[in-house]
């Protein structure tokens, strides 16, 4: 039995713009009405991704950290949702600097991330429209879902598996940068050492 591979996915946002039911619906196909906001939560989840066996570990934070308990949590992740609620222009306006502080914790390295819209069923009380999260999605290089825990419309599980991909297609090059790079060091030892021989 092959390895699985391992993903750790952090869930930011806003309290209230519903990270835990965007979980909850993404593992059981269920929504949640209530649920403690103040709770930080850790899920582990498995799942066949493009016919490979992926184990996710998905961090499910409360929205109301303290910067040094949201920077623990970053430094934690490697694939990173950004989720904000369409009818509260407020958490919308919270992401960017929320990507500005993975950047910053996460630096030299590129943050992976999406970005979701949720309770895209409240449409008539709606505060940010589409084009704007697709807009901010574009500045921020990342994928964007508009979807709602509640009825489980907009394609949550095609969200948590493209980010999936996207941190393991990383790894990948990363880990054949590591390889190029320590082969490159035994070649400028060898060199080395053959030059002070034939010296």
């Amino acid at each position: 039995m092959a390895k699985s591979a391992e993903v750790k996915l952090a869930i930011f946002g806003r309290a209230g713009v519903g990270k835990s039911a965007l979980v909850v619906r993404f593992l059981t196909k269920r929504f949640i009405w209530e649920y403690d906001p103040t709770l930080e939560s850790t899920y582990r989840h498995q799942a066949t991704i493009d016919d490979e066996v992926v184990s996710m570990e998905i961090l499910d934070t409360a929205g109301q950290e303290d910067t040094i308990q949201k920077e623990g949590h970053v430094r934690w992740g490697e694939g990173f949702v950004l989720v904000y609620d369409i009818t509260d222009r407020g958490s919308f306006e919270e992401v960017l600097p929320l990507k500005n502080l993975l950047d910053e914790v996460k630096k030299p390295k590129n943050v992976t991330l999406i970005l979701v819209g949720n309770k895209a069923d409240l449409d008539h009380s709606r505060q940010v429209s589409t084009e704007e999260g697709e807009k901010l999605a574009t500045e921020l290089a990342c994928a964007f879902y508009e979807c709602s825990a509640c009825t489980g419309e907009g394609n949550i599980m095609e969200a948590f598996y493209e980010l999936c991909r996207e941190v393991r297609r990383r790894k990948m090059v990363q880990g054949k940068t590591r390889r190029r790079s320590s082969t490159t060091h035994v070649k400028q030892a060898i060199n080395k050492m053959l030059t002070k021989i034939s010296s």
